[in-house]
């Protein structure tokens, strides 16, 4: 393992087994200007993160939901959600996660994704398989759409009109529709098979840079809502395996274009 995935998966479990000592414990919650809610143990939580990314890689930059972006010149910037499920944290539904993403001249290389509750660490770098704790996972080798069990974005009020034109056409032709409140949970369950595919419109850089590697070297494939590679800037995207990926990114384009 190289070092930059050593320190990525040591620095998830480190601030996933915080959040889980401090579940059902936090002390403030503030609405931030999206009208997301963010508490005092992400930022924490955060912190911790990048404190062991700068020990060891000083000149890499950072993109933290919280703290914005601390990029610099680097080629290496790393992409981290400390808390992904927010929501889900504040109300005690105990399904969030630790997602940390690094870029190589704006090219996701690696990624990882800790699920605190269940002990969950799932880690990918670029060429050398996806893993679960250590056990190489695959992708769903589902083939066809009338079987797939899929997550979909479950912000639909932010733009109704096009989310539900799609989902009315998903759900015609899929076996059943998945929201889980955490893009760490999702992309983990699409990168191991639990479920096949997922439309996300909403989803920032630090949602989904954890798992986008993890995806495809699980097998499965990943693209923006514009039809180009998931990168630093990207918002939205498609992700599954291999078999009906192409199936689903045409009812998806042929309904948000």
């Amino acid at each position: 393992m190289s070092e930059i995935m050593t320190v990525a998966c040591s620095a998830a479990k480190e601030a996933g087994e915080f959040l889980k000592s401090n579940f059902g414990k936090i002390s403030e919650i503030e609405r931030k200007k999206d009208k997301s809610l963010v508490t005092n143990l992400d930022r924490e939580a955060e912190k911790m993160i990048i404190d062991r990314i700068k020990e060891k890689f000083s000149d890499h930059g950072v993109i933290g939901e919280e703290s914005g972006s601390q990029t610099k010149d680097s080629d290496y910037v790393w992409i981290i959600d400390p808390l992904d499920g927010t929501h889900n944290f504040i109300r005690n539904i105990n399904i969030y996660g630790v997602s940390i993403g690094v870029a190589y001249k704006n090219e996701l290389v690696a990624g990882v994704i800790y699920m605190p509750e269940e002990d969950e660490l799932y880690s990918a770098q670029r060429g050398s398989g996806a893993y679960k704790n250590g056990k190489k996972i695959s992708t769903s080798d589902t083939a066809d759409l009338s079987e797939c069990s899929i997550s979909f974005d479950s912000g639909i009020k932010h733009l109704p009109k096009t989310m539900l034109r799609v989902l009315d056409h998903l759900s015609g032709v899929v076996f059943n529709i998945r929201m889980f409140g955490s893009s760490a949970r999702l992309l983990s369950y699409v990168a191991e098979g639990k479920i096949d595919l997922a439309v996300e419109f909403h989803d920032r850089p630090w949602d989904f840079a954890g798992g986008v590697v993890i995806i495809e070297e699980a097998g499965g494939k990943t693209i923006s809502l514009k039809g180009k590679p998931l990168t630093c800037e990207n918002i939205g995207y498609i992700a599954s395996n291999e078999h009906v990926f192409d199936a689903v990114k045409k009812i998806v384009f042929d309904n948000i274009r």
